[in-house]
């Protein structure tokens, strides 16, 4: 039987910015939001966000208890390589705590092991501050 190990990614930092609330949709209520910053730092890479944009969305549950998770945004490695995430996962709009499953995709030799990465992630959201803070883990699976 296959078995998951957690081994840490680093630590990722997300500045939000501006709340635009499309409003209800099949699926409840959908949030579009700005993302000003992020940084990812490990002894594996670093890397911020890049100027190519980014998506931050989430849908709001029926009971406005949990947030569905839809986000993709680029990085820049401190080297300058490209790096694109995406992830989704659930928030509970009551503790900040959130989870994720992000995957990388890149171009880059240096960074091409990112490419067969699921990461794991535990979050915590202060949304007085407009700060994401996750601690990523990549879920290495063995027979």
């Amino acid at each position: 039987m296959a078995t998951a190990e957690l081994i840490d990614l680093g630590v990722m930092n997300i500045q939000l910015g501006d709340f635009t609330e499309v409003g209800e949709g099949a699926k409840g209520t959908r949030l579009i939001v700005d993302v000003k910053e992020v940084t990812l730092e490990s002894d594996r890479v670093k890397a911020s966000l890049s100027s190519n944009g980014s998506a931050d969305a989430g849908t709001v549950s029926d009971n406005g208890r949990l947030l569905a998770l839809d986000v993709r945004f680029t990085l820049k490695t401190d080297d300058g390589a490209f790096i694109y995430v995406e992830y989704g996962g659930r928030a509970s709009l009551e503790t900040g705590l959130i989870a994720v499953a992000p995957t990388f995709q890149t171009g880059s030799e240096k960074y091409s092991w990112l490419n067969s990465v699921q990461a794991a992630g535990a979050g915590q959201a202060n949304m007085e501050t407009g700060e994401l803070v996750y601690r990523l883990y990549e879920l290495k699976v063995t027979a």
